[in-house]
């Protein structure tokens, strides 16, 4: 079949009329609930979220199509308490390209055993993810987040070149919306949470500078050799700080670590209320 061809084809008329209204519509507030009405008919999908990431200020969600219920329970403790160790968070601020990423093309090696990974994405009941990334402007990066649940099929490499031929066409739409809506979505903007205050000082007193360095990436599920090659030195000295960490902290496992981290961000929380 022809280009020509291709366009003449009746799929093509639906999917061009639809993208006329997206276009139509890209200035107005209810663009991220049209795009999520588009995405649900081409992609066999469980969740979206649309984020918009400042800086390691707190994400904030512009749209989502979690019940109440579910968003109370499950994302905002992802906002309020551990966003920094997400690696699309992570992949913003190393400057990944614009484009359709999957989880594990971003994720550390040691992810999935992480205890970030069963809190967060298994709490949601998530497989998979891949994140649609468009940079709107010089300091606001936006991430389309559909996800995948634990029961649906495989995602197919057909269908993620799919979303990636798709990005440019979202970011497009995604960088009209944020010029038109931008002063709007920011007043509604959640206080900054605690989280990076959290980051820098949890163990401050205790640990050194690089085993404070070490817990973030065990924290975020690289295994020490990963982490190693993050940090220039070699997994066995890694292991070495492990060791001196969970003794200073008086823990034996990642997930008491994890936990003890937890409890670190509720503390810093209730400080700043004070």
């Amino acid at each position: 079949m022809t280009s020509i061809d291709h366009l003449a084809s009746a799929a093509a008329q639906g999917w061009h009329q639809r993208l006329a209204g997206l276009i139509q519509g890209a200035d107005r507030s209810d663009l991220p609930q049209q795009l999520d009405a588009t995405l649900t008919e081409l992609v066999a999908m469980d969740a979206l979220i649309l984020h918009a990431y400042q800086g390691r200020g707190r994400p904030q969600v512009i749209h989502d199509n979690y019940p109440p219920e579910r968003r109370e329970r499950d994302i905002e403790p992802y906002l309020s308490r551990i966003y920094l160790l997400d690696p699309m968070f992570q992949a913003i601020e190393a400057g990944v390209e614009s484009g359709a990423h999957r989880l594990r093309d971003l994720a550390p090696d040691r992810f999935e055993s992480s205890e970030y990974y069963h809190h967060y994405y298994r709490g949601l009941g998530l497989r998979d993810e891949v994140g649609l990334f468009a940079r709107v402007s010089d300091d606001t990066v936006m991430v389309l987040s559909l996800g995948f649940r634990l029961q649906a099929p495989t995602l197919t490499r057909r269908m993620l070149q799919a979303l990636r031929h798709l990005t440019p066409v979202i970011e497009a739409l995604l960088r009209h919306y944020w010029t038109w809506q931008r002063s709007a979505v920011e007043s509604t903007a959640p206080d900054d949470e605690p989280v990076d205050l959290a980051f820098s000082s949890f163990g401050q007193g205790v640990l050194t500078r690089r085993e404070q360095d070490i817990v973030r990436l065990l924290l975020a599920g690289h295994s020490a050799k990963s982490a190693a090659r993050q940090l220039g030195i070699s997994d066995g000295t890694v292991k070495v700080h492990r060791k001196h960490i969970y003794q200073r902290l008086s823990v034996t496992s990642q997930a008491e670590l994890f936990r003890a981290f937890l409890d670190h961000v509720a503390l810093i929380s209730r400080r700043q209320r004070e």
